[in-house]
């Protein structure tokens, strides 16, 4: 037969989350083996914390209820999942970390004092009402946006969806909020948005921070350094030694028509000036176009052409 969470908080099963909280907390500092040195209250203490952890989290205790100790540990099977099955709950066995997080605080027993010689007295939101709130690390989510967003600048709207305690301070639930991002023209890879104290909330918890960060959509044309953008131009052997005019649409839609009057050699590039990226922290600015060039030889010449090739390249060789 499986454990039973609610004999152990002793509570019955229609017990509310105040219910849970409340009893968890008269028990757990009656049988804390700091203050009680009774045989076995180790075991006592630790089933508490194993009871108050399922008992407390809405999935486990929805589980529990329906399918017992067997089914949470055991795993059930999911509705319309092809036969697959939810990993089952694993206790991690630390009583300790259950009571710190529920009283918060380093050193919960700092402030205990005894009445009657074994009562413990403590204050509403911890011991003494003076434990020390710990905050939870930072959730961190990629942020992809096409190199457009990051040329004009948009606002994107996500939604996520949190813990949020109730107004009795005991019982939480789910709610969904709408985060809105404005991204500013020229922001690079990497940028962080920090939402704070926007994660899931708890009693003795600090909410985390969430923080987004940019990162950028490869583009068809450019590639981005910085704040220039790099345009690769497709070229024959022949454009690269006689010139030629390169067709560039920029992001803002205009066509620039560059000239190119120079030999493209394997390290040439065409540096436009302005035609980059805004500057975040001048918009009105911008960065630079380079054009990089991708030269295509002919895979076959003729005897005439090489001939003819020859004859122009040592006529060059002369004048220079």
């Amino acid at each position: 037969m499986g454990r039973d969470y609610y004999a152990a908080l002793e509570i019955n099963q229609n017990a509310s989350d105040a219910e849970i909280k409340t009893s968890y907390r008269r028990l757990a500092l009656k049988y804390h083996p700091h203050t009680n040195t009774t045989p076995g209250v180790y075991e006592r203490f630790n089933q508490l914390a194993e009871a108050y952890d399922v008992l407390s989290d809405p999935r486990k205790k929805a589980t529990y209820d329906k399918f017992g100790e067997e089914g949470l540990k055991g795993g059930i099977p999911e509705s319309g999942s092809n036969g697959a099955w939810t990993s089952g709950y694993v206790y991690h066995g630390n009583p300790n970390k259950i009571f710190q997080q529920f009283f918060g605080g380093d050193n919960p027993f700092a402030d205990f004092h005894m009445e009657d010689g074994n009562e413990v007295v403590v204050g509403f939101g911890g011991l003494r009402g003076r434990g020390v709130k710990t905050q939870d690390p930072p959730i961190e989510r990629d942020l992809h946006l096409a190199l457009e967003d990051l040329f004009y600048g948009c606002t994107k709207k996500i939604k996520i969806s949190r813990r949020v305690m109730n107004e009795d301070r005991h019982t939480s639930s789910i709610k969904d909020k709408i985060l809105t991002i404005v991204i500013k023209p020229g922001w690079d890879e990497g940028t962080r948005i920090t939402f704070p104290k926007e994660g899931d909330q708890g009693p003795n918890s600090i909410p985390a921070d969430i923080v987004f960060i940019v990162r950028q959509k490869s583009h068809s044309r450019f590639k981005r350094q910085h704040n220039d953008l790099i345009y690769t131009a497709q070229i024959s052997l022949a454009k690269a030694l006689t010139g030629c005019a390169v067709a560039i649409e920029t992001l803002d839609g205009r066509l620039l028509n560059i000239p190119i009057n120079d030999i493209v050699h394997p390290k040439y590039s065409k540096l436009v000036a302005g035609e980059g990226m805004p500057l975040a922290q001048e918009p009105s600015q911008r960065g630079d176009l380079v054009i990089q060039f991708d030269t295509h030889f002919p895979q076959k010449l003729s005897t005439e052409e090489k001939i003819n090739i020859r004859k122009a390249l040592q006529a060059s060789n002369k004048q220079s």
